[in-house]
């Protein structure tokens, strides 16, 4: 059994001092969203022993804010570039070249709209109210959990993971709102 995170960066400011997309960094909102992410997959007992980063300067600094709240900062991490607005196919072939990782779980920190989609992709049961929520948007700081029985990362295909649960900084607030 494999488990795979799909994480949104978080939400970033407008435009970069640069004036490239690649260099925007998180705002206020993002790093508290980034942290509210963090401490719920620490609640979760979430375990990463390998992560793929998005070389972009958001994808980064996402990834710098949740790894110590869940231990992460033991896991490997690989920066890469093709992560960068990459499509579904992009993202998958990324997660097949992780097949040597014996990691369990394995967490992608990316970018819209291929992350988005290949959840949608990727998902072929599980939970059906997270999956309806899923299918309108994933957004910043949103965090997919896909469960694949399979023994490698090369075996990941679509419509065979199940998805167990969607999660995203507005949702925790709502809930946190109806206790």
């Amino acid at each position: 059994m494999r488990r795979l995170i799909l994480l949104r960066h978080a939400k970033t400011e407008s435009h970069a001092p640069s004036g490239e997309d690649v260099d925007r960094r998180l705002d206020q909102r993002g790093e508290d969203d980034a942290a509210s992410i963090g401490r719920w997959m620490a609640d979760q007992r979430c375990r990463v022993g390998h992560a793929l980063v998005s070389t972009a300067v958001r994808a980064r600094q996402t990834w710098d804010i949740v790894a110590p709240l869940i231990g992460g900062t033991a896991a490997e991490v690989t920066h890469l570039a093709d992560l960068y607005l990459a499509d579904p196919a992009d993202l998958l072939r990324a997660i097949h070249e992780a097949g040597g990782v014996d990691a369990r779980c394995l967490v992608v920190v990316g970018h819209n709209p291929g992350l988005h989609e290949l959840a949608l992709m990727l998902t072929g049961s599980g939970d059906d109210e997270a999956l309806r929520l899923l299918s309108g948007n994933l957004p910043t700081s949103g965090l997919v959990v896909l469960d694949f029985d399979i023994a490698d990362w090369g075996d990941v295909g679509f419509r065979r993971g199940r998805l167990k649960c969607f999660v995203s900084p507005k949702l925790l607030r709502q809930s946190r709102d109806e206790v």
